[in-house]
């Protein structure tokens, strides 16, 4: 069952138009001062299809098709790590949009989030020995600004807003293959694809 809150926010990406350049990656790991290894957003690489023989001329023919998903924290309707956080210091925010945030005043770094999210959006910040993640460059948000990796991407391909907004924009979307079945924790990210992507439910 969706949590009712006054709006929701939430990512809309659009397969077709993604290269894989990772700019996103490089400018919320710019933004946050992210040292090697510890990144906020991802770039997966997918491909389908296959090699099939021509029954009559004994022929190889391939239909390989490939692309890329970039993803984050997807701020949860049903957050897995909010569920397993045993100090509390994962929390949804109704008064933000619903964005789920960390507590670092909470956080002891235990890394249980980690292992619970079926996107890995929580990482540990080793130094400091707190749990992080995307917050949705909240500080920009509020001063009517996209989160940076939007801001940044050059085809497009990333949008961020309110979910009615998106699906008003771009229509319901779907889940596709890497990402894992949306029915885990009903993340709020909207994904536009191509034909070749097989959808997840």
């Amino acid at each position: 069952m969706r949590r009712q809150i006054m709006k929701q926010y939430g990512f809309h990406f659009d397969a077709t138009r993604c290269t894989g350049c990772k700019t996103c990656v490089v400018a919320c790991c710019d933004k946050n001062g992210l040292e090697d290894g510890r990144q906020f957003r991802h770039v997966l690489a997918y491909e389908n299809g296959g090699w099939r023989q021509d029954r009559m001329t004994g022929a190889w023919h391939q239909d390989v098709t490939h692309g890329y998903v970039s993803v984050s924290c997807n701020h949860c309707d049903d957050p897995a790590c909010v569920k397993v956080c045993p100090t509390k210091a994962h929390a949804k925010h109704d008064d933000k949009g619903g964005l789920v945030l960390i507590d670092p005043a909470k956080c002891i770094g235990c890394g249980m989030c980690a292992k619970a999210c079926p996107y890995g959006a929580p990482v540990l910040d080793e130094k400091a020995h707190k749990m992080t993640k995307c917050d949705a460059c909240v500080d920009r948000v509020v001063k009517g600004e996209l989160p940076v990796c939007v801001a940044a991407c050059p085809q497009r391909a990333l949008d961020f807003g309110y979910v009615d907004d998106l699906k008003a924009k771009y229509g319901e979307g779907a889940h596709i293959e890497p990402l894992p079945s949306p029915a885990m924790t009903k993340p709020n990210l909207l994904v536009t694809h191509g034909k070749s992507a097989k959808v997840v439910k």
